[in-house]
């Protein structure tokens, strides 16, 4: 069976060496001492490894039960929501008057991907439920807020989103879900959504879905469409439960991996709902519950990542197979360990060199947020909103590539459900699907994020870039050579990538459009490096400082420079595909396909 340690010394070394969290003026973020952050992350840390992951493998083999119209969670899931709430792990960073602890969503983002590495299948009933909230939170009436935010913070009301309908996957505008005005201030919603994740269980006594749907008479396509509040069970004006609402499960969809997760087709038979936000504004309120979850899922594919490499570490060294060709490794026993071999070495460096550089990103993406919301800094805002096609498209796909290198490491045993080796790869696969199909990321960064607000936020980042090589160089020739000279190669690589765009994009859009994947991944590629330049600047301050932990400091440095040299180079091949063009990419007739 698997096993999950929660990396928290290497949390800690990217909030206070990495990102010196104590350090910035964002609201809260001076109360973020070590020894506070150790103690939250610990304690997280401990729940993920004791709790959830035992959980993890009877999630996958018993899967989510529907019978009689109730649906059933695994053994063991209810019991161990019920510590989850318990401890306010849920609303760890929601306001404290709807009853939040009011950390920064830094906070919460290192605890999310613990949760996620143990059982995401489990963690995703509190992540939607958290979504939600957030939506309702930036967009709810008052009352709204008081009558929903306090149960669904604590959990003891779950959440979730209904977007998709069987006809309508990324195309919202084509969906023919309705709500048909009441003239009390409510509406009756009729229509069927699928892929509904947490749609329905037996772990809190109600669940608020929102809904997007149609009002008659209002425009064509997208800008109709309105989201709806629409509780499972209604709520009376005193808070108590009413009657059950027309709302019910169609059936649970028989999926390839995130089996514990009851992901649900779900009937509205007229069910009675409440507008969130404006009419025909559904998107801006959906949106606010989309940025988070792609923020989230992004993690996901980073927290998959990191449970699969340190099992496969653990078998490399374990597994007796063949001899190391400089000379035996081990010569009390008929073989050496795998780890000896350069390719599984070079599988290894592969995943610790990813997990490591993304959850640097991950959490220098979630100080932005709070910056943004916590500081109202502006451009923060702008920043987040062009890295979240980035974290959400390039993490899930590399997170997904890192699970199945782990598997490959184990060899036939990877392919044998006992070692567990294939549930991370069937639970990863997903986060490249939902929220948002990656494809759809990379249109979204090339089509949307790079032009908005005149293309501000990307010169931003190129300037970000410009900035931090200019000032880190000169000073150490190994660190120019092994971190600075590659990270400005690599940024110079994006911004020929954007200039090409630029210029050929206009008059064929397909320019564009064809080389928008290979873009998203440049720019995950450069972030990564940016990061693993700043990680280890931090890790030979603390060696020049005679840090207590060398041996951490020398591990990240050489981890980082096997990124540098080995991963962030791909920036060059994705250029060239872009500079290709589109003539390749369309050259096909539909019908010679």
């Amino acid at each position: 069976m698997p096993s999950y340690t929660a990396p928290t010394k290497d949390m800690q070394f990217i909030l206070h060496d990495v990102l010196a969290v104590t350090k910035s003026d964002i609201p809260g973020y001076q109360d973020l001492e070590a020894d506070f952050t150790n103690a939250i992350l610990e304690e997280a840390g401990k729940i993920s490894s004791g709790v959830l992951h035992p959980l993890n493998m009877v999630g996958d083999t018993e899967g989510c039960r529907h019978e009689n119209g109730v649906v059933y969670t695994p053994t063991g899931f209810k019991a161990a929501f019920e510590q989850v709430k318990a401890g306010g792990w849920p609303g760890l960073d929601m306001p404290e008057e709807f009853g939040g602890q009011n950390m920064p969503y830094v906070i919460g983002t290192a605890v999310g991907e613990m949760f996620s590495a143990a059982n995401q299948a489990f963690t995703m009933y509190q992540g939607l439920t958290h979504g939600a909230a957030s939506a309702i939170l930036a967009h709810g009436s008052d009352a709204q807020k008081a009558t929903y935010l306090p149960k669904m913070v604590s959990c003891e009301w779950t959440g979730t989103m209904n977007l998709t309908e069987p006809h309508c996957g990324t195309d919202l505008g084509l969906m023919r879900t309705k709500a048909e005005p009441q003239g009390d201030g409510s509406y009756r919603v009729t229509g069927q959504k699928i892929f509904i994740s947490a749609g329905d269980h037996d772990m809190a006594e109600n669940i608020i879905h929102l809904v997007l749907a149609k009002i008659p008479g209002g425009p064509d396509g997208i800008k109709g469409v309105s989201l709806f509040i629409v509780p499972k069970v209604q709520v009376n004006e005193d808070g108590s439960l009413g009657e059950r609402n027309a709302v019910s499960v169609g059936k649970i969809e028989e999926k390839m991996g995130i089996h514990g997760n009851s992901t649900c087709v779900m009937n509205y038979d007229g069910a009675v709902g409440y507008l969130l936000g404006q009419e025909h504004k559904g998107m801006r309120a959906m949106f606010t519950m989309m940025n988070e979850a792609r923020i989230g899922v992004g993690m996901q594919g980073l927290a998959q990542a990191e449970a699969a490499y340190q099992n496969a570490v653990i078998y490399a060294k374990d597994r007796l197979q063949g001899r190391d060709v400089t000379g035996v490794k081990n010569p009390d026993g008929p073989a050496d360990p795998l780890i000896v071999h350069p390719d599984i070495r070079r599988s290894l460096m592969d995943q610790k060199s990813f997990a490591e550089g993304a959850r640097a990103f991950i959490l220098w993406g979630a100080m932005l947020i709070d910056q943004a919301h916590r500081g109202g800094d502006a451009a923060a805002d702008g920043l987040v909103s062009l890295m979240t096609p980035v974290i959400k498209g390039f993490l899930t796909d590399q997170g997904y590539d890192m699970t199945v290198q782990a598997q490959q490491v184990y060899g036939g045993h990877g392919y044998i459900e006992e070692w567990g080796m294939s549930q991370y790869t069937r639970d990863a696969r997903i986060a490249m699907i939902y929220e948002g199909a990656n494809g759809v990321q990379a249109l979204d960064l090339v089509g949307r994020k790079l032009a908005q607000d005149g293309g501000k936020h990307v010169m931003a980042f190129f300037d970000m870039v410009k900035s931090f090589c200019k000032d880190n160089s000169g000073s150490d020739a190994e660190y120019d050579r092994d971190f600075i000279e590659p990270l400005k190669n690599a940024s110079k690589d994006l911004q020929a990538a954007g200039m090409y765009f630029m210029q050929n994009g206009m008059k064929n859009p397909n320019n564009a459009l064809s080389g928008s994947y290979d873009f998203m991944h440049m720019f995950g590629h450069v972030c990564l490096g940016l990061m693993w330049a700043r990680m280890a600047k931090a890790a030979n301050a603390a060696l020049a400082d005679g840090g207590a932990d060398a041996a951490f400091y020398e591990t990240k440095l050489m981890t980082g420079r096997y990124y540098m040299a080995r991963r962030l180079p791909a920036t060059a091949l994705h250029l060239s595909r872009i500079e290709s063009g589109a003539d390749t990419v369309m050259g096909l007739d539909a019908a010679q396909f």
